[in-house]
């Protein structure tokens, strides 16, 4: 998913309305997006970015464009970052991945400022990632065993799942807003290719077939997005769920 993080990385930033001088934690920062893209739009922001990956956090300070972005190895569930540091604290396709989230926007809050922004978006595996949608579709009408294993059952992904608990953690002035990009393939090969790495759980699903169940699924899917023609560019739309809401102040 790396790919898209990258453009929809500016519509969080939008969304939320980082300041000219605030100071701004990303939060499962990776390789940077969301930090460079709120270095892009606000250039005179304080960012730090924390992920627990030490390649990641190495990578992406390789990168910082001055001394106001910088990253550090950290997790989100136990932050090592002081109380009430951050006018505004984002977090980029990664809530619905750390083992207690609750334990993390609880540690979210902590670092924020009262009045302060806190905000997150994820992906919408269940109706909005059509790239994914198509791919759990077409693998679980192979073989309805594979169900449980669909992104649709992923947490905090659905409509109003990431502002409940925004609102069940005492959070203000809770909005929730779809952000939608395009998903752009420049060829059939382009669309499958990502699955053969192993990444996520469809790649981990597609490494766990036999090479003809493989080549199954492929066809399955070619059929779906190019029918009997031949093959040519697809677009897809994924959209993901973005929630705000401002820490109380005391």
């Amino acid at each position: 998913m790396g790919r898209w993080s990258g453009r929809l990385a500016p519509l969080l930033v939008k969304f939320v309305g980082v300041g000219d001088r605030d100071s701004v934690l990303d939060v499962g920062s990776g390789t940077g997006a969301l930090a460079f893209a709120i270095a892009d739009a606000v250039p005179l922001a304080r960012i730090t970015g924390v992920d627990p990956a030490s390649a990641y956090v190495a990578y992406a300070q390789t990168r910082v464009p001055n001394d106001r972005v910088r990253f550090v190895v950290g997790d989100a569930q136990q932050l090592q970052l002081a109380d009430a540091t951050f006018d505004r604290v984002l977090s980029l396709l990664v809530m619905n991945f750390i083992p207690d989230p609750a334990k993390a926007l609880r540690e979210m809050i902590r670092v924020t400022r009262p009045g302060g922004v806190i905000a997150a978006a994820v992906w919408d595996y269940g109706e909005g990632m059509e790239m994914l949608r198509i791919f759990w579709d077409e693998a679980v009408s192979r073989d309805p065993r594979v169900a449980p294993r669909d992104e649709r059952n992923m947490p905090l992904c659905g409509r109003g799942e990431l502002a409940a608990l925004w609102r069940a953690h005492g959070l203000a002035e809770v909005e929730e807003q779809p952000l939608t990009i395009p998903q752009s393939f420049a060829s059939f090969d382009d669309y499958w290719s990502p699955f053969l790495g192993g990444q996520g759980p469809a790649g981990a699903y597609v490494a766990a077939l036999t090479e003809t169940d493989r080549e199954a699924l492929r066809l399955r899917l070619r059929q779906r997005l190019l029918g009997d023609g031949p093959d040519r560019a697809i677009t897809l739309q994924a959209r993901a769920w973005a929630v705000k809401a401002a820490v109380p102040r005391r």
